[in-house]
């Protein structure tokens, strides 16, 4: 399994949020360094974000959601463009697991397992 993974939950619809385009960043002093695209499955996952054998190094992290495209894609009027969830590994042999919670007018999240 990745070292970092995401679910994305469309509360509007009840339903999971597939075709979500979804990027990975790492924080480098001042800037942030791109490690990954992906895109969320029809159970709303990306879980190939990093390849399972790929270590997550310590440090500041940034997942971006186009929340923005997939309301589009679905004709549904929405507030956000996109969502970015900024979070801290502090424990790289852990995994860090990001779900998202999103409608077209608000999102939340929290440290899943």
């Amino acid at each position: 399994m990745s070292g970092i993974t995401t679910h994305v939950l469309d509360t509007s619809r009840g339903k999971p949020a597939d075709g979500v385009p979804v990027r990975l960043e790492f924080r480098t002093g001042e800037s942030w360094r791109e490690i990954a695209r992906g895109e969320t499955d029809a159970d709303g996952r990306a879980r190939r974000l990093l390849a399972p054998d790929t270590p997550v190094e310590a440090g500041t992290w940034r997942l971006t959601f186009d929340v923005g495209a997939y309301f589009a894609a679905r004709g549904v009027e929405s507030f956000y463009p996109e969502a970015s969830i900024v979070f801290i590994v502090r424990h790289p042999g852990e995994h860090h697991h990001v779900p998202l919670l999103l409608s077209p007018f608000g999102y939340s999240t929290y440290r899943g397992s």
